[in-house]
């Protein structure tokens, strides 16, 4: 039933902005922590979305989607990946997909004509903004300079992060609860 692709996309959907705000959680966390290197602070890290990057590059065409050739070789990204990527394509495996001989072993969402996209999440990113050096020479943790690194998390954008996660997954709770709604409303037809 197509409105059961809309709950599992939704899903989907929510589970993406779940890990989105636990990473925001955690860079919040561990934005006044300090290190006594450079390569030891902590990172701000963002979680990486999948399926708006590929619609954007216009598919993979080694899978029969139409980007230009020379613009992508080999498998996507988050092929090789495990984890909530492998479960969320084991799980949403569409009849209409390419063969499994093409699919690297799972099948690849955005190759079946169907309107449904669920989002992916090949991973977890770590920030590459400069970290900030801080002069606190009685610090325990100072270098032999007296300097501190503070992580590079910066809070306004995090709690920017916050509320977006917690709107869109509010936006997907209510496509589930609409979805709901309208399989009710099509049982009653019935009656």
């Amino acid at each position: 039933m197509p409105l059961m692709h809309a709950i599992d996309v939704a899903g989907t959907g929510m589970n993406a902005q779940q890990v989105r705000l636990n990473t925001v959680a955690s860079n919040l966390a561990n934005a006044e922590t300090v290190a006594p290197t450079p390569e030891e602070a902590y990172r701000a890290r963002q979680p990486v979305f999948a399926a708006a990057l590929h619609k954007a590059q216009g598919g993979y065409p080694e899978w029969g989607g139409s980007q230009p050739p020379g613009q992508w070789n080999g498998p996507p990204p988050w092929a090789e990946h495990q984890g909530p990527v492998a479960y969320q394509a084991q799980f949403f495996q569409d009849p209409l997909a390419l063969p499994a001989e093409r699919a690297l072993g799972f099948e690849d969402p955005w190759a079946s004509p169907s309107p449904s996209v669920p989002v992916f999440m090949p991973g977890v990113v770590e920030s590459d903004a400069e970290i900030e050096p801080i002069y606190k020479p009685h610090h325990p943790q100072a270098d032999e300079n007296g300097f501190v690194y503070r992580s590079n998390v910066n809070p306004i954008e995090e709690m920017t992060n916050m509320i977006s996660a917690s709107r869109s997954f509010q936006n997907n709770v209510e496509v589930m609860n609409t979805s709901r709604d309208l399989m009710l409303e099509t049982l009653r037809l019935g009656r």
